[in-house]
């Protein structure tokens, strides 16, 4: 049977899901330097809710991108051709970016620890470009992408186990959070691994919700899209369950660290843990029913913008490090506990947005070949052909033929 026949039904939405997860990213990467700088402001607590409250953005992107790639081939026959297929798109769209990037983003660290000059010895500073390289660690936020990739060569494996088994599929969940929560107390007590959250075991039980979810997706489909009002009384029992506990961890979580970086208050790392793996994966589910609320909403404005952040989402996140950089070095010395240094912090979130979307967007539509930085470009904003160009099979989550990577 062929994989082009295996019609699946489209969910548009996701791009607003992306939407709403990169928007986190940019809320925590713009009041990192704040929440170390700003700590006598009296706006200390805004400041610390948005650096915690929205680091739900990596763990959804990491459940998203799991629930992706099961929806779209948990159905398809597991064959030489499909996996082979998979892993060319993946070094085209993924591994080249993170590549160009990495080398980058090595120059702009250079820059910034103030190793760049006439003294400057390349060939010494390899082996250090090459040892970050391969724990995502070149910058901040390239630990992702290298998760990701981490996830992609382990799919075809964890694709063939779930297709063979149902007790897998029908414990996905709990064997997740058992195997990440066992490598986080192990590390812990005994290995001490420095970089564990560039390991893709750390969010393993992430990646086993989008898993279990996808292949159960018609069982959560009407509770994950009904509006309330449409909802059953036990849908809109999971409802208030979900966003209450969504709730009550998001707020302890950001109460611990407030705690911990006004007051010096001490916690065990394994309370830091918890309450992050349960925040994030609260969102995870939170961000789906949002996602397609919105979607179904009305809003066409609304949804019109969401879809294009989100279409746009994995080249912002590779390039708006870049644009906080410029800003920061662009400082304009405010003192950090003035009202104004709250809204420059603040405008350093909606500047690498805006600025990074336009940039990329820019980049997509005029510049030939670049996929090759900037990974896969959205049909929406792709040349028109001159001459019809042979048809292609439509990536079954988006509805279109732009050949997702499943980010």
């Amino acid at each position: 049977m062929s994989a082009t026949l295996i019609k699946k039904e489209r969910l548009p939405q996701l791009d607003i899901y992306r939407a709403l997860a990169i928007l986190g990213v940019l809320h925590v990467h713009a009041t990192s330097f704040a929440t170390v700088d700003a700590i006598d402001s009296r706006f200390y607590y805004i400041i610390n809710f948005i650096n915690i409250f929205f680091k739900y953005g990596t763990p959804s992107f990491i459940f998203l991108s799991s629930f992706v790639l099961f929806y779209n081939y948990a159905d398809r026959p597991l064959t030489k051709e499909l996996i082979g297929n998979f892993y060319k798109r993946r070094l085209l769209y993924i591994l080249l970016p993170y590549l160009l990037f990495s080398i980058l983003y090595f120059f702009v660290r250079m820059y910034q620890n103030g190793y760049l000059g006439p003294s400057f010895d390349l060939s010494a500073q390899l082996p250090v470009f090459f040892e970050r390289l391969i724990r995502g660690q070149n910058y901040t936020h390239l630990y992702f992408v290298f998760i990701s990739l981490q996830f992609y060569i382990l799919f075809p494996i964890f694709l063939a186990l779930f297709k063979s088994s149902r007790f897998l599929v029908r414990w996905a969940v709990p064997i997740g959070f058992l195997l990440q929560w066992a490598f986080i107390i192990w590390n812990k007590y005994e290995l001490r691994y420095e970089f564990k959250g560039s390991l893709a075991i750390s969010y393993l039980a992430y990646y086993m919700l989008g898993a279990f979810l996808a292949m159960h997706y018609d069982k959560f489909k009407d509770w994950l899209t009904l509006s309330w009002w449409k909802q059953s009384a036990r849908q809109k029992a999971g409802t208030v369950v979900l966003w209450g506990g969504w709730l009550f961890m998001a707020l302890t979580h950001v109460q611990i660290w407030y705690n911990q970086r006004l007051h010096g208050a001490k916690y065990d790392s394994l309370l830091y843990e918890l309450l992050w793996n349960l925040h994030t994966i609260f969102s995870a589910l939170v961000l789906m029913q949002l996602a397609n609320w919105l979607y179904h909403g009305g809003w066409k404005w609304l949804v019109k913008l969401l879809t294009r952040i989100g279409e746009l989402s994995f080249a912002i996140y590779l390039v708006h490090p870049l644009w906080l950089f410029l800003y920061r070095e662009l400082d304009p010395k405010l003192n950090p506990v003035t009202d104004d240094y709250l809204i420059w912090v603040y405008g350093g979130m909606v500047t690498a947005l805006i600025v990074s979307g336009l940039a990329v967007q820019a980049f997509m539509r005029w510049i030939p070949g670049a996929w090759v930085l900037l990974g896969s470009i959205p049909r929406s904003l792709k040349r028109a052909p001159k001459t019809p160009a042979p048809s292609h099979s439509k990536d079954t989550v988006t509805g279109d033929s732009r050949k997702s990577v499943d980010l």
